[in-house]
């Protein structure tokens, strides 16, 4: 199901990075971490500046080196072929995605992957089964997908026995870099 709307996205990262970006003096790099929720690509909080300026204060935190000075950079992104697990459609395609993971971990004979820590952000487990998705579709000579979008689940409870969390979001995972139309630097928010 291919989708043409236009959605806004905002990357956490340092501000000589956001700068560059914004003028095309540079790219962004695609994350491949292990843990990397939805697979290989680029990461954007939906609508949410605030939520990546937190991000990027974090990382500012842990001292990595990565963020020096927190800043957001905004990008317009074409959904294009989009897995959007929003669309309850496209769920089929994840679980179908985990049971062939499954699947080759008993032919393989290796313990399938685990998701791990606080609110298991680290998703070792849900990168395996999108990876396994996006593979097997390359193999079936099926249209890649261009971009994921999901709802992420984070953080505490807002009030007692709440459905929702204080850092819920929706979050895209960029895989095609020509879905990303521009880049811009947002004005600061109060």
């Amino acid at each position: 199901m291919v989708s043409r709307s236009l959605v806004l996205g905002y990357h956490g990262c340092d501000l000589s990075v956001a700068r560059r970006v914004a003028v095309g003096d540079d790219q962004l790099l695609p994350s491949r971490n292990a843990y990397d929720w939805l697979g290989g690509g680029l990461y954007f909080w939906e609508d949410s500046p605030a939520r990546a300026l937190r991000w990027a204060h974090e990382e500012a935190g842990r001292n990595s080196g990565k963020v020096q000075t927190p800043a957001v950079l905004g990008a317009i992104i074409d959904l294009g072929n989009c897995l959007n697990l929003i669309d309850t459609e496209h769920l089929d395609l994840v679980r179908a995605a985990h049971r062939a993971y499954l699947d080759l971990c008993a032919i393989s004979g290796l313990p399938p992957l685990q998701n791990k820590g606080r609110d298991l952000r680290a998703r070792y487990l849900d990168q395996a089964v999108f990876e396994t998705l996006h593979r097997l579709r390359a193999q079936e000579e099926q249209p890649p997908f261009d971009t994921v979008r999901a709802f992420f689940v984070e953080g505490d409870l807002l009030y007692e026995s709440a459905g929702l969390r204080a850092l819920d979001h929706v979050q895209i995972c960029v895989r095609d870099p020509r879905s990303i139309l521009g880049y811009f630097l947002p004005r600061p928010t109060q």
